[in-house]
């Protein structure tokens, strides 16, 4: 698999990453079994979709816990990549950027991933009550302590809904500014896809402009982009998407022509490719330091994912895509 370079750390990982989150977390419970998982893991390490992304709030810990299981066999193939500054409570999430707090929760994710280096450590979300300063400030005395090679930041909020792509991503350019000072971002973190294509208009070029790598979540649109879902299927209640205001049934439908439209550039490539991959490379098309980490749970999907990196598509197909209609949610 192609390479892509992280940032100011230059470390290379392979263009297609996976997102390990709906192993354990905020997707259909009943559907997540870790033997399974696992075999998605090392699927995706064979590919070279070496980039593993995850979090200490996923589970929470769980999912740090069984990527220590593959990494404990693996570790020389994989690019770690793990969050903190985010605490689940019973019906709550808080952050943390205590520095104090930060390094403990680093020394955690280490043991949990079976591993003496975190590739990548990214600050999930800022601590309103902790300048953002010394929680970066924290995590670089990780780096120069050898226990975290590189930083990165997580964009703040949801998608953008009826708000404008520079608006969305205001705050979140204002946090990298000020951690930029303390030390090196190596990459930034924040939803892109044909859907939601916010980044695009000034995170997505601040990054380019900085050499800061780009790691795009959601790029299938939680599952919507790869056409396998059906509209009024259901989502159980555990499930992000059932409280998501893109996947009511009317919306779900409304939405199809999207979907549709992905269809018929796929078959344009050929037997074979589908409407996910085409939506993986429309991401991969958007600059050098950009990649993509489609979140899965299932090896055959870890293949089709992978696959998205050797299609290339035309000006033609960048276009059709650019002319899809806008996505719309139950607050349209």
């Amino acid at each position: 698999m192609e390479r892509r370079t992280m940032g100011a750390a230059a470390l290379a990982v392979g263009a297609v990453g996976l997102g390990c989150m709906p192993m354990s977390w905020a997707y259909s419970s009943s559907r997540q079994r870790g033997e399974e998982s696992l075999r998605a893991v090392h699927r995706a390490l064979d590919l070279g979709s070496s980039l593993l992304d995850t979090a200490d709030m996923y589970g929470p810990f769980t999912n740090e816990l069984l990527l220590g299981r593959a990494l404990k066999e693996r570790r020389q193939d994989a690019f770690v990549s793990t969050k903190v500054g985010l605490l689940v409570g019973e019906q709550h999430i808080v952050a943390n950027g205590r520095p104090g707090y930060v390094k403990r929760a680093c020394d955690a994710s280490l043991r949990r991933l079976q591993t003496d280096v975190i590739d990548l450590y990214q600050l999930h979300r800022a601590d309103p009550e902790v300048p953002v300063e010394e929680t970066w400030g924290a995590m670089a005395e990780l780096v120069q302590a050898g226990k975290v090679r590189s930083l990165g930041l997580c964009a703040v909020g949801a998608r953008g809904g009826r708000r404008s792509g520079n608006r969305l991503h205001d705050a979140t350019i204002r946090q990298l500014q000020r951690v930029q000072q303390v030390f090196p971002v190596s990459a930034v973190q924040a939803e892109l896809s044909v859907w939601s294509p916010e980044a695009l208009e000034t995170l997505l070029p601040w990054c380019e402009a900085r050499g800061v790598g780009f790691l795009a979540a959601m790029p299938l649109g939680n599952g919507f982009l790869t056409g396998t879902l059906t509209p009024g299927q259901g989502f159980e209640p555990d499930d992000v998407r059932a409280r998501h205001p893109r996947f009511t049934a009317e919306m779900m439908a409304a939405n199809q022509p999207i979907v549709a439209g992905l269809r018929r550039i796929a078959a344009r490539h050929g037997d074979g490719v589908t409407p996910a991959q085409v939506a993986l490379a429309w991401v991969l098309a958007q600059g050098r330091h950009v990649v993509p980490v489609p979140g899965t749970k299932q090896e055959r999907w870890v293949t089709e994912n992978a696959g998205a990196e050797g299609l290339r598509l035309t000006p033609e197909d960048l276009t059709e895509v650019a002319e899809l209609p806008r996505a719309l949610g139950s607050w349209d």
